[in-house]
């Protein structure tokens, strides 16, 4: 199996533990910007007859897909027989509706860039709210992965007696998977959103469960006021300040300091670079890009002329 993996620039830890699960040699790609802030891409590997893969985490999107999606047709160009992305974080996946007159479905313009220049698709627990599958959008191959029982595991080694607590219903499925996996009990509070950063979250009762430690679990850490809120009402209920467990940690401004300020820390997978990143995504990525590999590779043969 030929094969070649490549980081954009911040996933380069990240693409050398998904090389070492995998196999893969990692190849070599120049980015920079110029003074006009325009990107500069170079490969500097060939790639000839491989199976190419691009690790890129798609938090903070605007900023990179530029230079991802040229150095995606670099490597095309460059005779790579495929070009799968592994992105941990999958952006443009919260507007998968049109909420106001006039509003871009960003969701599926995204969905149809990526598309456009890759021929696989590997990401973590990405927001599937209305969209069923992300099938229903890219027309690529798609891996959806989840990090619950990568998250269950660090609730196993790390904590005695754990309370699962999900802050609203679309919590639910991570905190019933972690709550299960850990034979831990499970709460799920519920949430009204008044805009971005305005949220009311309702608690439901504790009391029967004192004396655990409670751990707040969402898939993405943005703005930290669904958590805070979530954390205050649990103190509130004569508990510590509970431990922030996450799939994404996005931290736009000011979150970190707002959960600090409740009391809370913050653990989070390694999807996005962070202080809090205590769960490693890399064997499980490498894993699944191998086998992704094997099923584009076999839709290839099946379409070469005999």
């Amino acid at each position: 199996m030929t094969a070649m993996l490549f980081s954009m620039p911040g996933n380069e830890r990240l693409a050398r533990a998904m090389a070492d699960q995998a196999g893969w040699p990692l190849g070599e790609l120049d980015i920079r910007r110029f003074p006009d802030e325009e990107s500069y891409v170079r490969l500097r590997s060939p790639v000839t007859g491989c199976a190419a893969g691009i690790v890129c985490t798609l938090a903070r999107p605007d900023a990179q897909i530029l230079s991802l999606l040229f150095a995606a047709r670099l490597l095309r160009e460059s005779g790579a027989r495929s070009v799968q992305l592994i992105a941990p974080y999958l952006a443009y996946m919260r507007q998968d509706r049109r909420f106001h007159d006039g509003e871009a479905l960003t969701s599926r313009q995204f969905a149809q860039l990526l598309s456009s220049e890759f021929d696989g698709l590997i990401t973590v627990d990405p927001h599937l709210h209305r969209y069923q599958d992300l099938a229903q959008i890219y027309s690529i191959e798609t891996a959806s992965l989840t990090a619950s029982p990568l998250l269950a595991e660090w609730v196993q080694r790390h904590i005695d007696n754990p309370l699962i607590i999900g802050p609203d219903s679309e919590s639910e499925q991570w905190a019933g998977a972690i709550a299960a996996h850990v034979g831990a009990p499970h709460a799920v509070f519920t949430k009204s959103r008044r805009g971005d950063r305005d949220v009311l979250v309702a608690a439901s009762d504790l009391a029967a469960w004192h004396g655990r430690t409670p751990i707040l679990v969402d898939d993405v850490i943005s703005s930290g006021h669904t958590l805070a809120n979530a954390a205050r009402a649990i103190i509130v209920q004569g508990f510590p300040a509970p431990i922030c467990l996450a799939v994404h940690g996005l931290f736009a401004a000011g979150a970190e300091a707002l959960l600090a300020h409740a009391g809370c820390r913050a653990v989070t997978t390694d999807s996005i670079p962070h202080v809090s990143n205590a769960v490693d995504l890399g064997p499980l990525l490498g894993a699944t890009l191998v086998a992704q590999l094997t099923v584009l590779d076999a839709q290839r043969l099946r379409k070469t002329p005999k």
